[in-house]
């Protein structure tokens, strides 16, 4: 069996919303059946495929893929940091019950997992106990920063600690606007800031003690983890040397790294051998990013393809992790 945990929606509740009122919402829909779009006032433009708004066309997908089973997500868009309280709980409540919409659909192959308005922390919590107990959703995805605010700030640990209460992972995908110095052309906003936006987010989680006060954090990185795992070495020597590292958290970032999870989204089967070395099998699952064009359509080629793969790597990496991320196994 094979699991996904990173697949993405946008459901029929919140295009209905932006259709029906564009400037409340920011975004407008342009188009008309394989040319229909959705445009951000933000400066976002991508398609509105199918597979992101019919539950029919995601299971079609995942039978392209081999998937089995998986954990739908809302695509990063669809965070709304930006927004003022109303707004950001409105959409929030429209994409959870979408996505329960979806999920209620073929429940023995999809799996939800909530947004929620993290830059109004007592409504993320509200939110995230109102999915848990209407819906039985076990993951949250929240951006790796938030309108430019580091995951690490005390006012977010109350999510991060409710959802460790209620044993929900929390998933990190990369969000952020606009192109940072260097990264203006070629795609690599999105090439390399997104992993390099997960890789400043787990520093500061680590350097901060955020992850010594919740132990119990199942933390997911999407795409592998950024560079964070490549460079894991770097962080253990600073943390050694540097006070300026070591002035919170006592613990090794090597240690800690230890505890997160991470999808297979690293395109490279060396690299997700290295990532099975480091962190161990048992903390790694597959992840597609469908149905955006940086997806792995062939997810289980790759890791077919991981030199020297064995048959309990394999199995940890297809199902066991995620059904234990999922309470499930």
């Amino acid at each position: 069996m094979k699991i996904d945990i990173h697949s993405h929606v946008i459901p029929d509740r919140i295009v209905g919303a932006i259709a029906a009122d564009p400037k409340r919402f920011r975004a407008r829909i342009e188009g008309e059946g394989p040319a229909r779009k959705i445009i951000h006032d933000q400066g976002y433009v991508y398609p509105l495929f199918e597979e992101f708004r019919q539950t029919e066309a995601k299971l079609d997908a995942m039978d392209r893929k081999g998937i089995d089973i998986s954990v739908i997500s809302p695509a990063p868009p669809m965070f709304y940091y930006w927004a003022d309280a109303d707004l950001a709980l409105e959409v929030a409540g429209l994409v959870n019950d979408g996505v329960a919409d979806m999920v209620g659909v073929k429940p023995a192959r999809l799996r939800g997992m909530a947004t929620v308005p993290m830059q109004h922390p007592d409504a993320a919590v509200a939110e995230l106990e109102r999915v848990v107990r209407a819906y039985g959703f076990k993951a949250v995805e929240i951006g790796t920063s938030i309108e430019g605010a580091q995951l690490a700030e005390e006012r977010f640990r109350p999510l991060l600690r409710r959802a460790s209460e209620l044993n929900v992972f929390v998933f990190a995908h990369p969000y952020y606007v606009g192109a940072k110095s260097g990264l203006e052309n070629y795609y690599l906003t999105n090439l390399i800031g997104n992993p390099l936006d997960t890789t400043v987010m787990l520093a500061n989680l680590m350097f901060s003690g955020r992850l010594d006060e919740l132990p119990d954090l199942k933390l997911v990185l999407a795409h592998g983890g950024g560079f964070a795992p490549y460079q894991i070495g770097r962080l253990v020597h600073g943390h050694a040397v540097r006070n300026e590292a070591k002035s919170i958290s006592k613990s090794s970032p090597k240690d800690l790294l230890k505890r997160i999870y991470f999808d297979s989204l690293v395109f490279e089967p060396q690299a997700l051998r290295y990532l099975i070395d480091l962190v161990g099998a048992d903390h790694i699952c597959i992840g597609t990013d469908a149905p955006f064009d940086m997806a792995d359509v062939d997810p289980g080629a790759t890791i077919e393809a991981v030199p020297a793969i064995t048959p309990l790597e394999r199995q940890c990496i297809c199902c066991d992790t995620a059904l234990k991320l999922l309470c499930e196994g």
